[in-house]
């Protein structure tokens, strides 16, 4: 992980937190490790023109750094704004909020770059993602 900022925001402190949260996860997911043992890419998340690159090694998040940055050769971007990916990560998502494609699909997010190496680890890079939701508690 690349250390924080001075001027980072609140936001941009916490969706790096988070990220840092779904490397964790992710190290604890075998299925996950084993769905993406043959991804190796760099993705750029752009939240309202704040850019981050996840850098994957076989299936594990190896960096999270903040962007901008013209030099790293990002294979594809999921780009949206804050609200839409606080409700993606909420533990039950409104629908369309609670894929990658929903969000595109309402117009509050867009999806550029290598589209085949994202539709070849789609499954992977979907529940990567959604390694962030808060887990609800279940009423016995």
């Amino acid at each position: 992980m690349s250390p924080k900022p001075k001027h980072m925001t609140t936001w941009e402190a916490q969706v790096i937190d988070t990220f840092t949260h779904i490397q964790t996860r992710l190290d604890g997911a075998p299925h996950l490790l084993r769905l993406g043992r043959l991804f190796s890419e760099i993705v750029l998340i752009e939240v309202d023109g704040d850019e981050y690159y996840l850098t994957f090694d076989k299936g594990r998040i190896t960096s999270v750094v903040e962007g901008p940055s013209r030099k790293t050769p990002w294979r594809f971007a999921l780009r949206t704004d804050a609200d839409a990916l606080s409700q993606f990560w909420q533990a039950r998502p409104a629908p369309r909020f609670h894929d990658i494609f929903g969000l595109v699909k309402i117009g509050r997010g867009r999806i550029d770059g290598d589209i085949l190496s994202l539709v070849k680890n789609l499954r992977f890079f979907k529940e990567v993602m959604g390694l962030a939701r808060a887990s609800e508690e279940v009423a016995a």
